[in-house]
């Protein structure tokens, strides 16, 4: 049975709102796990967060649905998470004493690489405690990033049928359209911004490679 135009399109749409939910959840979790946010570039987290609390006034102004305005604080949210990981793990790593040019038998005290620390002996170390390749299988990695949007996907249909649960199959008034102003041009710097915010990034990670 196929399904519905109506339906598909609301289906795809909460798929969508659930990507869009977790896109910033494996910076975050990689920025934990590394404690260093240093693969960031500030600039563009502020260029995006200047892009978000546009995106958030143009739907206000605009009179968008209320997912496009808790979407737009979620983000401003998410994006202040980032800064505030790369910051920290900035202050944490100022406070931490500096490891000494010559460690006694070539050990490195574990949790205590940093810049400082031999590279004779670091590399020894890591060697020696990890002998294997850090990455596990392809075969592992595959099934691990397709449980994840396997995942979204189908939390996204869930909250497809949970939403048509609660609203009983009644059909959906189309709202009317207006053009507000301000909204408009919110909107278009917002876009900008999005836009824009890749060129810092972009630049940091061609200098970073070199």
């Amino acid at each position: 049975m196929l399904v519905a135009p109506d339906a598909l399109s609301s289906i795809l749409g909460w798929m969508s709102v659930a990507c869009w939910i977790v896109v910033y959840s494996p910076q975050l979790v990689e920025n934990y796990q590394l404690q260093s946010g240093e693969g960031l570039s500030v600039l563009f987290v502020l260029i995006w967060l200047a892009g978000d609390l546009s995106n958030l006034f143009g739907a206000i102004f605009a009179g968008l649905l209320p997912t496009v305005k808790i979407l737009a604080t979620y983000y401003m949210a998410c994006d202040c998470t980032l800064l505030s990981q790369i910051y920290y793990y900035r202050w944490k790593r100022s406070r931490k004493p500096a490891v000494p040019p010559l460690v006694p038998g070539g050990a490195v005290p574990q949790g205590e690489v940093s810049e400082e620390t031999p590279l004779i002996a670091a590399i020894a170390a890591d060697v020696s405690a990890h002998p294997h390749p850090h990455r596990g299988p392809m075969v592992v990695e595959f099934a691990k990033y397709a449980g994840a949007v396997i995942f979204v996907l189908t939390t996204g249909l869930v909250a497809w049928a949970v939403d048509e649960h609660i609203n009983g199959g009644t059909p959906r008034h189309i709202p009317e359209e207006a053009i507000e102003w301000k909204g408009q041009l919110l909107g278009w710097i917002s876009a900008v911004l999005f836009l824009g915010a890749r060129v810092p990034q972009i630049r940091k990670n061609l200098y970073t490679r070199q």
